[in-house]
């Protein structure tokens, strides 16, 4: 048996299809969301929540149920209905057409399956276990998250302005990577949590002062 091949899409103004209008259709649509898509939605009957995104104009809405012509133009599909042969039906359409299709919870009829994801900002961690347990899957996410808290949504937005101005001003590839290294490797993290923005500032211009005497 393979294995499931990691990856991340950029689904920034894409179409995507979600069809099915419950609870976990609306964590789907959410994420979906999240990731910047154009978010269509078929269902008899969706939830309060989709209703209000529908009327806020954040999604597109069609109340009825689905048909292949839904999948027009769609870059990935989600099948998340309580309809065994719709879900079939949705999987079977999308492997003729060799389209993306993720069926929720039901691994042999997906082309590609959605992990766990712990979120801090430009920080993501995925966890799979290859759709063989869930609820494990779950349990590392809930620990990860106590681990990597917003402080390193804080810290990457440090160093994608750090590192931006130090690709441009230190010429040396070398010298560079050692001052992105040091820039990890320093407590700025620790002082971030404690909110000790006067420490950082010294140990970001400790590391950028070092580093530019040696380049």
């Amino acid at each position: 048996m393979y294995n499931f091949y990691p990856i991340y899409l950029n689904l920034r103004n894409k179409k995507c299809l979600v069809v099915g209008g419950g609870k976990v259709a609306e964590r789907k649509v959410r994420s979906l969301l999240e990731c910047g898509a154009r978010v269509y939605v078929v269902s008899p009957e969706v939830t309060p929540a989709l209703e209000q995104l529908a009327w806020e104009g954040a999604i597109t809405f069609v109340r009825r149920t689905y048909t292949t012509t839904d999948l027009e133009g769609s870059f990935l599909v989600v099948g998340a209905t309580d309809d065994e042969k719709t879900n079939q039906r949705i999987a079977d359409d999308c492997f003729e057409r060799n389209m993306l299709v993720n069926i929720v919870d039901d691994p042999p009829k997906c082309n590609f399956i959605v992990p766990a994801v712990v979120r801090q900002g430009a920080l993501s961690i995925s966890i799979s276990t290859d759709g063989n347990s869930p609820v494990l899957a779950r349990k590392i996410k809930e620990k990860l998250k106590r681990e990597y808290g917003p402080e390193y949504a804080k810290f990457l937005e440090i160093m994608g302005d750090l590192r931006r101005k130090i690709i441009s001003s230190v010429p040396d590839e070398s010298v560079r990577r050692q001052m992105f290294e040091d820039l990890v490797n320093s407590d700025i993290i620790n002082l971030i949590k404690e909110g000790n923005e006067e420490k950082i500032k010294e140990r970001i211009n400790h590391v950028l002062n070092r580093g530019r005497t040696q380049s």
